[in-house]
C-alpha cells in the first residue's frame, strides 16, 4: 500500500507527535517532567524524544489504528530505534509521517494569527521529501468571525500549500478556531465557504489535506470531506479533553483526529513499561473509536 493509499483509505487517526520549543515545556510537565529536570533547550528536546520515541515504539501504535504522524523539524533529522525517524514510522510500523513546517504565529490582527515567515522553506521542503515524508502541516489561528481576518488567513493557508504541493508533498493547511471564542459558529461558516472558494486553485489531479478545530455544528465540514481535492479531513482536539474531543468526533461523519495532548493524556514518565503500553493502547483504541464512528 502506498502512503496516499493508506491516509486515503486506512481506518485510523493521525498521532501529532510535533510539539516545539514553545510547546514542549507543558508537554512534559504533563508527562511528569518538571522543567527543574533539565537546563538547555537540548536536554529539554531530548526529554520530549525519549517521550515521542516511547509512544512510537508501543505495541499498539501501528498503521492499523494510527495512519499517519506529524513530527517537528528536530524529530524528522532523528532516529527512533536507531533508523532515520520516517523510515522507521512507514517501513517498521505503517504509519506515514508529516512534518510541521510553520514557525510559530504573528501577533493578532483583524482577529486572526497568521504565520510568520518561512525563511528557507523550499530547503526545507526538498530535505523533507528526501527523507520519505508524505505531507506537511501549516497552522494558523483564528479568534474571532472578521471576514476580512479569516479571508487573509485562508489566503496564505493555500499559497503555502501551493508551496509545498510544487515539491510532492501533501499540505495539511490548520486554521484552527479558537474553541472558546463566542462566535465559533459563525466563524466555521466563513472558513467553511472560504475554503471552498480556494479549494477550486488546487491543480487538477492534486489534493491537500484540511486541519480543523472540532465544529459547533456536527457535520459542518461535511462538503470538504466530499470534495474531490481533499485527500482527508482531520481535526485537533483544540483544549477539549480526550473524552470531550472524541465525544465531538464521532458526530463528524469522514473527520478523523489529529490529537496531540489528547493523545499523550494520561501518559507519564514515571509508568513502568507495561503501564505506559496500555495507556496508550486504551488511548488509541478510544482515538481509533471517535474517528471511525459516523
Amino acid at each position: 500500500m502506498s502512503k496516499a493509499d493508506q491516509i486515503r483509505s486506512g481506518h485510523g487517526f493521525i498521532a501529532a507527535l510535533d510539539q516545539s520549543g514553545g510547546s514542549t515545556p507543558k508537554a512534559l510537565r504533563l508527562y511528569g517532567i518538571e522543567e527543574d529536570a533539565y537546563g538547555t533547550d537540548a536536554e529539554m528536546f531530548d526529554l520530549i524524544h525519549q517521550m515521542r520515541s516511547r509512544i512510537v515504539a508501543a505495541p499498539a501504535f501501528t498503521g492499523e489504528k494510527v495512519i499517519g504522524a506529524i513530527l517537528f523539524e528536530m524529530t524528522m533529522d532523528r532516529e527512533f530505534a536507531g533508523k532515520s525517524a520516517p523510515a522507521y514510522l512507514w517501513e517498521d510500523k505503517g504509519v506515514v509521517p508529516f512534518l510541521k513546517i510553520d514557525k510559530g504565529l504573528e501577533a493578532e490582527a483583524n482577529g486572526v494569527q497568521l504565520m510568520k515567515p518561512m525563511p528557507g522553506l523550499d530547503d526545507l521542503l526538498s530535505r523533507a521529501a528526501a527523507k520519505g515524508i508524505f505531507g506537511t502541516k501549516e497552522r494558523s489561528v483564528i479568534s474571532a468571525a472578521n471576514p476580512e481576518g479569516i479571508k487573509a488567513i485562508v489566503a496564505q493557508q493555500f499559497e503555502i500549500g501551493a508551496q509545498v504541493l510544487a515539491h510532492g508533498l501533501v499540505p495539511i493547511l490548520e486554521p484552527e478556531v479558537t474553541i472558546t471564542i463566542p462566535d465559533k459558529a459563525e466563524a466555521e461558516d466563513m472558513l467553511l465557504a472560504e475554503i471552498l472558494a480556494y479549494l477550486d486553485t488546487v491543480p487538477e489531479g492534486q489534493q491537500i489535506m484540511l486541519k480543523l478545530s472540532l465544529p459547533s455544528k456536527p457535520n459542518q465540514y461535511l462538503p470538504l470531506v466530499e470534495h474531490a481535492k481533499v485527500m482527508k479531513v482531520v481535526a485537533l482536539s483544540g483544549g477539549y479533553s480526550r473524552e470531550e474531543a472524541n465525544a465531538k468526533l464521532a458526530e463528524n461523519t469522514g473527520v478523523i483526529a489529529s490529537f496531540s495532548r489528547a493523545l499523550t493524556e494520561g501518559l507519564s514518565a514515571q509508568q513502568s513499561e507495561a503501564e505506559f503500553n496500555a495507556t496508550i493502547a486504551a488511548t488509541i483504541d478510544s482515538i481509533h473509536a471517535a474517528s471511525i464512528a459516523g
